[in-house]
């Protein structure tokens, strides 16, 4: 008998929201007893550029893997490519609720939805954006006003849940928790 899936939760927020550091902070409070799981990403950028936990690609290892359909999710910015692994879709299937950092321009473009997909939106006020961004020394000055004039747009989704982090990590990090641990009842309890 088929398992109905469980939620993908599908994080992204504007860069210098520090999902990351809440997708970090969660990792590191939550427990097996939670039946939540991270997907990683495979990023066309080195491990050290970033401190997020990917699967590092070459170019064409990503192309290779995008051609045989290795990818749930996949999209570019800003000249690196990013996948989600077809794996996190049987991580759904057998009940686990998997988390995977995303885009809001590949999100809004998804046609059509996947039903079982829940939208969470990180952010925080562009003053702090624009700090966090200068601090991590990854682009330079132009490439972080580019960033911040983006269009900033919250995707036209009535379930979207937004988190502000914009104070400390723990206060972004535990409602982050409940939401998630929530949304894994809710697949428990249905």
């Amino acid at each position: 008998m088929p398992l109905d899936p469980a939620p993908l939760v599908y994080v992204m927020g504007p860069s210098g929201a520090g999902k990351d550091s809440v997708l970090g902070y969660a990792r590191a409070n939550l427990d097996r007893r939670d039946k939540i799981v991270f997907a990683h990403r495979y990023i066309t950028r080195a491990p050290e550029l970033s401190g997020e936990n990917h699967v590092a690609l070459t170019k064409p290892e990503f192309e290779m893997r995008k051609a045989g359909g290795l990818f749930l999710f996949d999209w570019q910015a800003h000249e690196t490519f990013y996948g989600i692994g077809i794996e996190a879709r049987s991580w759904c299937d057998v009940g686990m609720t998997v988390v995977m950092n995303g885009s809001r321009r590949h999100f809004t473009a998804l046609d059509p939805r996947p039903k079982a997909i829940v939208p969470i939106v990180i952010t925080a006020p562009v003053e702090i954006l624009a700090k966090r961004l200068a601090k991590r020394a990854r682009e330079t000055e132009d490439q972080i006003l580019e960033r911040l004039q983006r269009e900033a747009e919250l995707p036209d989704d009535p379930a979207t849940i937004v988190i502000d982090n914009s104070s400390a990590l723990e206060i972004a990090g535990r409602r982050f928790i409940a939401v998630l641990r929530s949304l894994a009842r809710a697949k428990v309890d249905a």
